[in-house]
């Protein structure tokens, strides 16, 4: 076992007054099996000498303890262990190789690095939490869930997905010390400090929510990447639609004139009690343009998650049986018109066992945002206990 693996089990067993707790246990988790065929477009499988054809199969084992300890105190755990099987090194392989830029330790161990097969053990989630009267604070790797957007969260700089990586389940935890203190059932105030290993570069925010009427509302501020950030957040009723929204101006703390906005504006509702429909607009405006400025080496990095400024996400999901759903949906980028459609069709064998079909099919020119990624299919069985 890795030395940093050994460090986190012996601080776990020598929590401090862990031995004169009353302690309860508890332990959950899931295992995801995907079998998945990628097809890539000729010339950029050419371009970097992989297969056109590329057939994946990718296993997911999270592992959930959780260590009740004194009153309302408890240690949160979640191990994965994700293995992959490649016919060919293509431009997305999709496991954890190392820590993230918002996780302060690394915590990733790759015990198997072979030609065609690789495994991950990696921490993402390992923190204290410790509830008061009015609100709790949490220190270590965690989810920190800002935002009201369905798709994209410009107000969520901890943890974004991207909307493409349909075999991403859970965001990545970040290693933070989170305070939450509650001024009544609707209104709280959540501060999050981000440290980095330079301690002058470390990110901190803070977001204060409340509701008005019908309207839940957030504002928020911080500091990220060296650069200040200020945003807000709201989400609501409109007639009978749900109506959502959320956005963020970023300045370089050195030059007030290099700065962006992000904003998303969303709509969802529940047409019939089978037919359920959503669209989310996103304006992106640290992208670019002009595909040729794509930042690409950021986006492989996790920096960002798109390149373009202008984007629209659609779905229809419809019940076809009390067990049975299907759903179609479309994002495309407005700038350089590439995109991708998904479909999935969703089937619980039993209580606790899942079975998924899906497909996302890509579409753009040579060299636009996503004609990158590969058209893929695949099948994905998911066992929860």
């Amino acid at each position: 076992m890795p030395k940093k693996f050994q460090v986190i089990l012996i601080s776990l067993l020598l929590f401090p007054s862990l031995s004169n707790a009353q302690y309860d246990f508890s332990f959950s988790g899931y295992v995801v099996n995907m079998p998945i065929y990628q097809l890539s477009n000729e010339k950029l499988s050419n371009l970097f000498s992989f297969k056109k054809n590329m057939i994946l199969d990718l296993t997911r084992i999270r592992l959930r303890p959780t260590l009740h300890l004194w009153s309302s105190a408890r240690i949160n755990a979640e191990y994965e262990i994700a293995g992959l099987y490649f016919n060919s090194i293509g431009n997305f392989l999709i496991v954890p190789s190392n820590k993230t830029n918002r996780q302060l330790c690394d915590l990733t161990w790759n015990p198997v690095d072979e030609k065609n097969y690789s495994v991950v053990h990696f921490v993402d989630r390992l923190s204290f939490r410790q509830e008061f009267e009015n609100g709790n604070i949490e220190i270590g790797r965690q989810r920190i869930a800002w935002g009201t957007g369905r798709i994209w969260n410009p107000t969520d700089l901890f943890n974004p997905i991207n909307p493409a990586a349909y075999y991403k389940l859970e965001k990545d935890g970040a290693d933070v010390v989170s305070l939450k203190y509650a001024f009544g059932n609707f209104t709280d105030l959540n501060i999050v400090f981000n440290p980095q290993e330079k301690l002058n570069k470390s990110n901190y925010a803070f977001r204060f929510r409340t509701n008005f009427d019908e309207y839940d509302v957030s504002v928020m501020g911080g500091y990220f990447d060296q650069r200040i950030v200020a945003g807000m957040d709201f989400a609501g009723n409109l007639g009978k639609a749900g109506f959502r929204g959320e956005g963020i101006i970023s300045i370089d703390k050195n030059d007030f004139s290099n700065n962006f906005v992000k904003f998303i504006l969303g709509a969802d509702q529940q047409f019939t009690p089978k037919l359920y429909g959503m669209i989310e607009y996103h304006f992106n405006g640290e992208g670019k343009k002009d595909k040729l400025k794509y930042e690409f080496a950021r986006l492989i990095k996790g920096e960002i998650i798109n390149l373009s400024q202008n984007y629209v996400y659609t779905m229809l999901s419809y019940q076809l049986s009390p067990l049975l759903s299907v759903s179609l949906s479309n994002n495309i980028n407005l700038n350089d018109g590439s995109g991708f459609i998904g479909g999935s069709g969703n089937y619980p064998l039993t209580e606790n066992f899942y079975l998924n079909l899906g497909l996302q099919i890509i579409y753009g020119s040579d060299n636009t945002e996503y004609w990158y990624y590969p058209n893929s299919i695949y099948l994905e069985g998911e066992y929860y206990f």
